[in-house]
């Protein structure tokens, strides 16, 4: 289907997506937060260029390896940096996959705070960013 200048490719885009793993980050503002890492839920859905067709003998160059989506949420965060907000957590995943590749436009990360949990809800946040 053709958009208004007849080019459907305007529409086409490729969502890489990591849901659901665990992490340990010095993260907190309160007291009994801020001396511990503590263990929040990441997902995050990475939006690239996408090309005109993939073949079953396109490389993995055309894509990108979804374990690195892992590794900015992981071995990428600073090691012993205290974030205040998980805000800044989600910020450093998005900056890294940003930097790390120019065809990623745009990051979505989620983050969900699992020691706060009372009742098994969700209690979190959700960052968006894109290429500029």
């Amino acid at each position: 289907m053709a958009n208004f200048n007849g080019n459907s490719r305007l529409n086409d885009r490729l969502e890489l997506e990591v849901h659901g793993f665990e992490v340990s980050v010095l993260t907190g503002i309160y007291s009994e937060e801020t001396h511990l890492p503590q263990p929040l839920l990441i997902s995050m859905t990475v939006e690239l260029e996408c090309p005109a067709h993939f073949a079953p003998d396109t490389p993995l160059s055309a894509s990108k390896n979804y374990l690195d989506l892992k590794r900015a949420a992981t071995t990428a965060l600073p090691e012993g940096v205290h974030f205040t907000l998980i805000e800044g957590v989600a910020d450093h995943i998005a900056q890294t996959l940003l930097q790390e590749d120019p065809r990623v436009q745009r990051v979505q990360v989620k983050i969900v705070k699992l020691a706060i949990s009372e009742a098994g809800e969700a209690i979190g946040m959700t960052l968006v960013r894109h290429r500029r």
